[in-house]
């Protein structure tokens, strides 16, 4: 048997192989096809198969990473008639991202919330939300103490309010628990998501001791008008049904010298983000500062996020 037959084909090649031959045959398939045909565009369709066998996204060249943004814009402009910019700006050398909430600042009012399901383009129907606002009383410490689902006016007397959403753990526990490892820390501390290699298995969520992941249920619903056309490929763009997503610290914001939406739009300036290694910014001074504490300390996680009092 010569040399050549003798190769293992692993199955990303098979499939690699399968898929051109079948985008190559797509064209004959839906050749007569309308544009919005019972296969909807041919272009679309075509390019969705490509989509679907791309590689993890660590494991992209520059090129094929140039390759699938202009795929995802393309599709944007067929299907849903708009314009989007989606970014794969890196991690910037010597920077880690870290967060702290101020919980004598905080009055409940959840502007932060609003600003975030806009900037991150998170489902309407579901109402998925990254954060969470507590209404605790005092003497309590723990948010799975206190009240999630408030609605009344705010600040209430004799209480005050806690946000969580993803601590981007040093340690994360997610990350250990994904079978496929579709998500992983970035060197700028940030941990994400390879969405189109989740498989919605929901062990990161089981894993994650801070109610900071959640699970699309449902195919997510945005009015066209609403839709923050800034994306990054790790961050705010288009997601589907049946896979998990998280914050990420406005990825698209952050990586740009940004303030995260969250922290913008605060009113009481109860949120502080910024860069753990620089000496001179906000959260060091924070942590040098400030009485601050972590949550669920004990189970090693590390998380970047930290909780203090004026």
């Amino acid at each position: 048997m010569d040399s050549d037959k003798k190769k293992k084909i692993n199955r990303r090649t098979f499939l690699k192989g399968t898929a051109s031959t079948a985008i190559a045959g797509s064209a004959v398939v839906t050749a007569g096809c309308k544009a919005k045909g019972l296969l909807g565009s041919s272009e679309a369709f075509a390019l969705e198969f490509q989509e679907y066998f791309k590689k993890h996204y660590r494991l992209m060249t520059k090129a094929e990473r140039e390759g699938t943004v202009a795929r995802l814009e393309k599709l944007a402009r067929l299907k849903q008639n708009i314009t989007i910019n989606v970014d794969t700006t890196e991690p910037v050398e010597k920077v880690l991202y870290g967060y702290a909430f101020n919980v004598t600042r905080c009055e409940g009012y959840m502007e932060c919330v609003e600003a975030c399901v806009k900037e991150n383009n998170l489902d309407r129907k579901s109402n998925t939300q990254y954060i969470r606002i507590f209404e605790m009383e005092h003497g309590q410490m723990s948010p799975d103490q206190g009240d999630g689902k408030y609605f009344h006016m705010v600040p209430a007397e004799g209480h005050f309010y806690m946000g969580v959403q993803c601590f981007q753990c040093q340690n994360p526990p997610c990350v250990k628990a994904c079978p496929t490892k579709a998500t992983w820390m970035e060197p700028d501390g940030i941990v994400v998501v390879d969405y189109d290699w989740c498989i919605g298995c929901r062990y990161c969520m089981a894993a994650c001791p801070y109610w900071g992941r959640r699970f699309n249920w449902n195919q997510p619903e945005i009015p066209k008008e609403e839709i923050t056309k800034e994306q990054h490929y790790l961050g705010n763009r288009k997601r589907v049904k049946g896979m998990m997503e998280k914050c990420t610290f406005c990825i698209q914001r952050s990586r740009k010298g940004k303030l995260t939406a969250c922290a913008e739009a605060c009113p009481t300036g109860a949120r502080v983000f910024g860069n753990l290694l620089d000496p001179d910014s906000e959260i060091r001074f924070v942590l040098e500062n400030k009485k601050v504490y972590r949550l669920k300390e004990d189970l090693g996680t590390d998380p970047k996020f930290w909780y203090f009092i004026d």
